[in-house]
């Protein structure tokens, strides 16, 4: 071994040892003719002290920069009386060096990598082997595989068993989100990359495997958000003869063991949320449990009103609803026109206005509105003095919900009505199930009805009446996990006879031919006994993410892509040769790039 210890585990227990030491300059101070420097490895920073007195060191470390790869001997001392750091877990010793050997140069990092600062992210992610030397870097990837170690430790006493499925499928039904990859060997023909397990999971439990789990690569084509990636991992899991509540109960369990053994956190049980519920309250089916500004309906304000916007979204069957934003009431003209025009592009057709004061209301709408419904409004918006009311009205209620759930959580961070919890302290995760999804949503551009999860998705037993007429009235056997305001996974009862499966194809539009063309391999196996079966795949990254405080899944990924799926890198994705695509039998019909 070319070190005898590691920077961060040295310590006054230490005083006197001789020790060889590894890792990067982390920063060099020379102090009237004796140099510092901190050196760094994985695991912390201690400080080494190089005087004239060892000549021919002092001269070699005259020539140490900040990155530089180096090898430091020498003998462990307690540091001079008032010279301790208290900000280091070392800063009570100090290493005086014997020996140096510089086993790597550095050319000048493009940013600084022994402080926190600002960096563009495209900058920090080209150079990303810099980044992650970062101590807070390194601790949200250690953070990362702690989690993951908890959680195969959970599935595995559990009785589940990791299975790896493949990496090279078929295309799936949602086709236009796969990653295509072509085949050499039978030309015009192409492999996808799996967006889940999903199938081959099912198939699992067909072949009597009772219980699986695996930490899943994923990948799918579409639009990136923070909490999105071309290629993600996610825990994914299935089980056989089960129902809703036994793949809660395995899963809330997971979460506060992980909780519990990698944070210190005791959970408290998760809430239980209907959908329907969720979107009345909070209009979102994934809210954010830490603040209040929840929904409330104005119907009952405006039954009898006059006017005539509220009166025509009443009587077509739509919605008028509010928020109320706590000391707000004094806000300017030009913060409340702003408002509305965030309303706006959020999809809403205007949004109401209406501050509490003392007074009264003040408001556009206020001349409009009789006695009764300004006391109405007041004590059914829960408004105090100084309180905005921010109202939303559509014949369109999912367009209110949306609005209003989407201005909920913007403003609740804009104003800082968030409670801002250690991550140590139990409150401040919020975990929610989210249960008894619709079972279809109506695609308004198509005139279609799609399935809210996917076409597997089991039945509330109730509800199978309303299949073939009322297709909105069906319930689901699905069920999503959400943790301050971000889903972390979906998961359902699936569908395992064959019947049924084919009432739901026909109800999808699906015939026959195009379902044994889509699903056939699925279909077939399900005519030698499935067992019931579900599961749930939460995602990793999102999981990491929250756990380490963070609101973009990129900071706890090694190597992710940029919001716009490229990886500054390793430029990818790149061109490749016509030689490449003549043996895959491809032809590019892309633009050539404009010369430079």
């Amino acid at each position: 071994m070319m070190r005898s210890h590691r920077c961060g585990e040295l310590g006054r227990d230490h005083e006197g040892t001789d020790v060889e030491l590894c890792g990067w300059v982390h920063s060099r101070r020379d102090h009237g003719g004796v140099i510092f420097i901190d050196l760094r490895d994985a695991y912390g920073i201690v400080q080494c002290v190089f005087s004239p007195g060892e000549a021919e060191t002092f001269a070699i470390a005259e020539q140490l920069r900040n990155e530089f790869c180096v090898k430091v001997s020498g003998t462990v001392r307690s540091r001079p009386e008032g010279t301790t750091n208290p900000n280091l877990p070392t800063g009570e010793i100090e290493v005086t060096a014997s020996a140096l050997e510089i086993l790597a140069r550095s050319e000048t990092p493009p940013f600084q990598v022994d402080a926190h600062a600002e960096v563009d992210e495209t900058l920090r992610l080209k150079h990303r082997y810099l980044d992650l030397r970062r101590p807070e870097m390194q601790e949200k990837l250690r953070l990362r595989h702690a989690i993951i170690s908890a959680i195969r430790r959970f599935f595995d006493d559990e009785g589940f068993v990791e299975v790896e499925t493949p990496m090279l499928t078929r295309a799936t039904p949602e086709g236009a989100r796969d990653y295509l990859v072509p085949s050499r060997v039978h030309p015009g023909k192409f492999y996808a990359l799996p967006q889940s397990p999903q199938l081959f999971k099912q198939l699992l439990m067909v072949s009597g495997l009772d219980r699986y789990y695996q930490i899943a690569r994923c990948f799918r084509d579409e639009d990136l958000r923070a909490d999105r990636q071309p290629d993600f991992t996610q825990l994914d899991l299935e089980m056989s003869f089960v129902d809703v509540e036994d793949v809660l109960d395995v899963t809330e369990r997971m979460f506060k063991q992980v909780w519990r053994t990698v944070m210190g956190v005791e959970l408290e049980d998760f809430a239980r949320i209907g959908y329907r519920e969720a979107m009345d309250r909070f209009g979102s089916d994934k809210p954010d449990l830490r603040f209040g500004l929840e929904l409330v309906d104005l119907a009952g304000v405006f039954a009898d009103t006059e006017i005539k916007v509220f009166r025509s979204v009443l009587d077509g069957g739509g919605a008028v609803k509010a928020i109320t934003i706590p000391g707000k009431g004094d806000a300017g003209r030009k913060e409340l026109d702003g408002l509305v025009e965030e309303a706006k592009s959020l999809g809403a057709g205007g949004l109401v206005w209406v501050a509490v004061t003392s007074e009264g209301l003040r408001s556009p709408m206020d001349k409009f509105f009789t006695d009764l419904e300004r006391t109405a409004l007041r004590e059914t918006a829960r408004a105090a003095d100084n309180d905005l009311v921010l109202i939303v009205a559509d014949v369109r209620t999912s367009v209110v919900h949306k609005v209003l759930g989407g201005l909920r959580t913007r403003l609740a961070q804009r104003y800082d009505l968030i409670p801002d919890y250690p991550l140590e302290d139990p409150r401040r995760w919020r975990f929610a199930w989210i249960v008894d999804f619709p079972w279809f949503e109506h695609n308004e551009e198509e005139d279609r009805w799609d399935p809210i999860h996917h076409p597997f998705t089991g039945i509330v037993q109730e509800t199978l009446q309303y299949l073939d007429s009322e297709p909105e009235k069906v319930i689901s056997k699905s069920y999503d996990i959400t943790l301050n305001g971000w889903e972390l996974a979906s998961g359902s009862i699936r569908i395992h006879d064959p019947e049924m499966q084919a009432r739901v194809f026909r109800a999808l539009g699906i015939s026959d031919e195009e379902a044994e063309e889509k699903f056939g391999f699925l279909l077939n196996a399900f005519r030698f006994g499935p067992p019931p079966h579900g599961g749930i795949a939460p995602g990793i990254d999102r999981i990491v993410a929250l756990a380490a405080g963070e609101t973009n899944i990129r900071e706890v990924i090694a190597f992710p892509k940029t919001q716009t799926a490229f990886d500054p890198l390793t430029s990818a994705p790149s061109a490749v040769d016509a030689q490449q695509l003549k043996v895959l039998h491809l032809k590019s019909t892309a633009p050539e790039p404009e010369p430079s």
